[in-house]
């Protein structure tokens, strides 16, 4: 068992940036993948990005590429998502995920082992 308690979210106009953190109750979630699914509204939870147990392992929606990138703290049980170039479409709540399996978060939201209660991203124009 493991509990996930995000952080970060917040208001911000196009073009600016936020950092999510996503910090684990106890070292479970150090030996699984993890990563990121977002939930805007009227659509279904979808897939952000997601890390490997080690961090050497990354890969990320199409529609985040080259502004999200990925990253882990295994001594702090915490991984984050920087979100840089932030437009309206990302307009979220963003869940912190881990997942079931040590390299590969999944990109379905039946991948995902622990979810964390979700932290909302607003983007205004």
């Amino acid at each position: 068992q493991v509990q996930l308690v995000e952080s970060g979210g917040g208001l911000v106009q196009a073009g600016g940036s936020l950092r999510l953190s996503c910090a684990a109750s106890n070292s479970f979630s150090s030996s699984y993948a993890m990563g990121w699914f977002r939930r805007s509204p009227g659509k279904e939870r979808e897939f952000v990005a997601g890390i490997s147990w080690s961090g050497s392992t990354k890969k990320y929606a199409d529609s985040v590429k080259g502004r999200f990138p990925i990253s882990r703290d295994n001594a702090k049980n915490t991984v984050y998502l920087q979100m840089n170039n932030l437009k309206p479409d990302d307009t979220a709540v963003y869940y912190c995920a881990v997942g079931r399996d040590p390299y590969d978060l999944g990109s379905r939201p039946d991948d995902v082992a622990y979810w964390g209660q979700g932290t909302q991203v607003t983007v205004t124009s």
